[in-house]
């Protein structure tokens, strides 16, 4: 397996998960289906296997050109299979042009309209597209929990387990969203990196994403260093266990 190292001075990040590779970190690169070269994080690898992505190590062994259907029949074969015409001079393709009317079903008449609903009814008849919402807690320790409980299943979850076993225990902090009453900000934080997500508690589809990331712990904001969360033993994300 074909790995590379990349210098710390070189900031590159990972086309799956979009977090900026660590030092000493390995990735490896793979080919989208268009072709286009992508680096990869040890983490997602898997995940880029499953959107159809190969690995450049390994694109050389996949065939080029899958085999042929079908032989052509020599031309010889084909003439000695043309059907003869017939004794009144007419061959099969001139039968062939001749419509054949007994079979013919009657084309259904079109419809006057008399019976149809007026198109007002059928506007109000169609069914909508409606946005999948979930319920929004009121109290500010139910939208806590409900949040972490939201990245525990989201993939944003396993990015940060990945990290815990290369830089440790991180501190976190999870406080409501001042500007969107739905929405919980969750930070993540080492010496040497931190990610910043957004959990949106009505939003059912995709509830968490990533807003920011950083390599400096000066770079965050003073009211998001109040540490109150942390892991639990199986690595998610829990309140009230704040690592010192």
């Amino acid at each position: 397996m074909k790995k590379e190292l990349r210098p710390f001075h070189d900031h590159v990040t990972c086309e799956v998960c979009g977090r900026t590779i660590l030092k000493g970190e390995r990735t490896e690169a793979y080919l989208a289906p268009g072709g286009q070269r992508n680096t990869v994080c040890e983490l997602c690898s898997v995940r880029a296997e499953h959107g159809g992505w190969i690995r450049e190590s390994a694109h050389g062994q996949a065939p080029a050109r899958g085999p042929r259907s079908q032989e052509r029949r020599p031309i010889f074969a084909r003439l000695r299979r043309r059907p003869p015409e017939s004794l009144n001079g007419t061959s099969a393709q001139d039968r062939q042009d001749v419509p054949d009317t007994e079979g013919a079903e009657a084309e259904p008449a079109p419809s006057n309209g008399e019976n149809a609903p007026p198109q007002r009814e059928r506007e109000r008849e169609r069914p909508q597209n409606p946005r999948h919402v979930r319920a929004v807690p009121t109290t500010a320790e139910v939208k806590l929990e409900r949040a972490l409980a939201l990245f525990n299943e989201s993939a944003h979850q396993r990015t940060v387990a990945g990290l815990v076993r290369s830089l440790g225990e991180p501190w976190i902090t999870a406080v409501p969203d001042a500007d969107a009453p739905s929405a919980v900000t969750v930070l993540v934080a080492w010496e040497l990196s931190w990610y910043r997500y957004r959990v949106d508690l009505g939003d059912a589809d995709d509830p968490v994403a990533l807003q920011a990331k950083g390599d400096e712990l000066a770079d965050i904001e003073e009211s998001l260093r109040d540490w109150n969360a942390g892991l639990d033993a199986e690595g998610r994300l829990v309140m009230g266990v704040a690592s010192e």
